[in-house]
């Protein structure tokens, strides 16, 4: 079997099937994320998946696929020198400007690309063109150099690539310099190395001349490791004085760096040395994947109670707006003179008044009198003037809730670049006129209903009075913003008497109590119909921040599979990292 193709491992396959449970919650986290990706929550649950995805899956399934050395470092420490020394040849262009500082150098054996881009391999997610790879027979079996970015780089999508390669690597090699390796950002990735107990080399580059001037770096660089806890092999063997260069290849000497080739090529030529590295590598991946989760797991909790609290403002923001737009409509106020005028006209008509005045009982035999000399109901113009003023109040009741909302999330960290990108937020949503119309026809139409049911008994009477269904829910429909509730016809103003006269109409129809009932349901119906409304505009917001209940039962689901990963046992993997039964119809290694 060509040593680039992974072997089928069997023997951690409960560590493959753990491991996969886990990822597909940090997947499902990470690809929720809408926050800034500097954010520190952000971070980790990306950070997160990428390692679960990245290494740990990849190695759970095989210790036999490639390793991956990730060479990093910060700006100008000679990564790319080091990937040419170790390859022998120009593989990584080297300069201020280099094409490294925006792609990833990978240097594999010939059909390396296939097998590292392929299904599950930790570069697959990485695929693209920031990946460019250099095939040579001259690189050693069953490894792969990577040369990356810039740890330090301005450029955050270059910063975030080599953190995800990072969380993808067997080993990695640390390159600074005797000026730069007190630096804080490299320190930063450093750290990260030592939670997912990434085994590390360090290279300290541009060492000064002098012997004395060299161990005092030395010493001082192996007191900061110390001190943050960061476990590296032996920094004997790979210092590199300054000016130890190639420039026929723009690479460091390759003599500065033969304790790297050397540890690179022994890799190469022993099998079981490089299963040896990964299944440490993954035992340490294993061990620090726990502690990881539960900060993603803290999060989530933190960012459920932030939801709700979201939520809440948007649903009060709202239901408080709805709830004023009901009361100014119980008033009456908002309807227009004119179209109270034109209703009044009729509705104070003296064959209508003459209706509601005399009584039903004695009109029953004068019916045909009536009919010749019936007004004209306005209906039409009634309907639309009321339904339009209607529609322009609760636009700028649904305007103000908006704004309050789209003013309150401005001031939260989690949801202040949303809000801030998207004008619509700030008022009401484009279809917001259109679908409120629409249930106030349905509204009106119900009505129609409720005057032909409630009328029933009378109907004769009605058509026969030409008032008719129409002009009768339109009646109502005035009937319910403006009810008379006790006014008599001595109250002054136009609402006050239309009220009066209409109310008086609709009794001589349906009498007093079947009136109220009927008034009732009409105003029931409304406030369904602009609750309707106001709750579609809220859930525009809704729909940007997950459910608190979601996001508490994606920790619990979290912290529950990273239990069951921890307790795989890392020093198992390591003790057994030795020769596994071959597949079937595969030979033995």
């Amino acid at each position: 079997m060509d040593a680039m193709t992974p072997a089928p491992d069997r023997a951690h396959s409960g560590v493959a099937a753990a491991a996969a449970r886990l990822a597909a919650l940090a997947v499902e986290r990470a690809d929720s994320l809408r926050s800034d990706p500097s954010d520190d929550a952000a971070r980790r649950s990306r950070q997160l998946r990428d390692h679960l995805v990245g290494h740990v899956l990849p190695r759970a399934n095989s210790l036999d696929a490639p390793l991956l050395v990730l060479i990093f470092g910060p700006t100008g420490a000679g990564k790319s020198s080091l990937l040419n020394a170790l390859a022998g040849f120009g593989a990584s262009e080297v300069g201020v400007l280099r094409p490294t500082t925006r792609e990833v150098v990978v240097l594999a054996r010939p059909g390396g690309r296939a097998t590292l881009l392929g299904e599950g391999m930790p570069l697959a997610a990485l695929a693209g063109d920031r990946l460019r790879f250099i095939e040579s027979e001259d690189v050693a079996e069953g490894v792969a150099l990577v040369d990356s970015p810039d740890v330090d780089s301005i450029e955050h999508a270059n910063r975030e690539l080599t953190d995800r390669l990072a969380e993808a690597a067997d080993l990695g090699i640390f390159v600074t310099t005797a000026t730069r390796y007190a630096d804080r950002v490299p320190w930063e990735v450093l750290a990260r190395a030592r939670d997912r107990g990434l085994p590390l080399l360090v290279v300290l580059n541009r060492m000064p001349p002098d012997a004395t001037d060299q161990a005092t770096v030395r010493k001082d660089v192996a007191r900061l490791l110390e001190e943050a806890g960061v476990k590296t092999e032996s920094l004997e063997g790979v210092a590199i004085p300054e000016g130890a260069l190639d420039p026929s290849i723009d690479a460091l000497d390759r003599a500065a760096v033969a304790a790297i080739r050397e540890r690179i090529d022994a890799l190469g030529v022993d099998r079981d040395a490089r299963r040896e590295l990964a299944a440490r590598a993954l035992a340490g991946s294993l061990a620090g994947v726990a502690p990881l989760a539960e900060l993603v797991a803290d999060d989530l909790e933190h960012e459920g109670i932030e939801a709700d609290a979201l939520r809440r403002f948007a649903t009060h923001a709202f239901n408080s707006e709805a709830a004023a737009l009901r009361e100014r409509l119980a008033g009456g106020s908002f309807l227009r003179a004119e179209a109270l005028r034109q209703w009044q006209a009729f509705v104070g008509a003296d064959e209508i008044t003459r209706f509601f005045s005399t009584g039903i009982g004695k009109l029953r035999g004068t019916i045909t009198a009536l009919v010749k000399g019936m007004p004209r109901a306005p209906v039409a113009e009634v309907r639309e003037d009321t339904l339009a003023d209607l529609v322009a109040l609760a636009r700028s009741h649904a305007a103000e809730a908006a704004r309050r909302t789209a003013t309150s999330w401005s001031e939260e960290r989690s949801t202040r670049e949303l809000v801030g990108d998207d004008a619509s937020l700030w008022s009401t949503s484009v279809g917001f006129d259109a679908g409120l119309r629409t249930r106030l026809d349905e509204w009106i139409a119900g009505i129609g209903e409720d005057v032909q049911r409630s009328g029933k008994s009378k109907r004769l009477l009605a058509k026969g009075a030409s008032i008719g269904v129409n002009a009768t829910g339109v009646g109502v429909m005035v009937a319910t913003f403006a009810h008379t509730g006790g006014l008599t016809g001595t109250e002054l103003g136009v609402a006050a008497g239309t009220a009066f006269l209409n109310q008086k109409l609709l009794e001589a129809l349906f009498g007093e109590a079947a009136l109220v009932e009927m008034i009732g349901r009409a105003r029931t119906n409304l406030a369904e119909a602009i609750d309707a409304t106001f709750a579609d505009e809220r859930r525009r917001y809704e729909r940007l921040v997950p459910e608190g209940a979601t996001l508490r039962d994606l920790a619990a689901r979290l912290r529950a599979a990273a239990t069951e990963v921890a307790a795989l046992q890392p020093d198992a993997l390591r003790a057994g990292a030795g020769p596994i039964e071959p597949a079937p119809g595969e030979a033995a290694p």
